[in-house]
């Protein structure tokens, strides 16, 4: 019996990856980094690739676009590599929240202590 979400073909992996196992040192992929077609497939695509131009029309995560192609989310960070090596897709990190200033924080609780 095989474990959901485990693709039980590797040699389809490994040709999908052309063999890598893994994408370079300075991939920017990590699973909450959003990704965004910057053009359409064209014909003659790798399917995979089509998949994704087409799942990330709109800024979508690595995370969910692995789970969308069933593949791991190593295997989809070596695919996105390809595409954004070819300029067919730009990443970006998510905006990490503004830390509030410590003396404001300290305000706040003093003022509800005070109630």
């Amino acid at each position: 019996m095989s474990r959901p979400g485990r693709d039980d073909a590797p040699d389809r992996l490994y040709t999908l990856t052309g063999g890598r196992s893994r994408s370079g040192p300075d991939n920017p992929f990590d699973l909450v980094t959003l990704v965004v077609a910057e053009c359409d497939p064209v014909p003659g695509m790798q399917s995979e690739h089509t998949a994704i131009l087409r799942l990330t029309e709109r800024p979508t995560a690595v995370v969910e676009i692995a789970a969308e192609l069933k593949l791991p989310v190593s295997i989809t960070r070596i695919l996105l590599s390809d595409l954004l090596a070819a300029g067919r897709v730009s990443a970006r990190h998510p905006r990490k929240a503004a830390v509030p200033d410590p003396d404001i924080l300290e305000q706040v609780l003093v003022g509800l202590r005070n109630l």
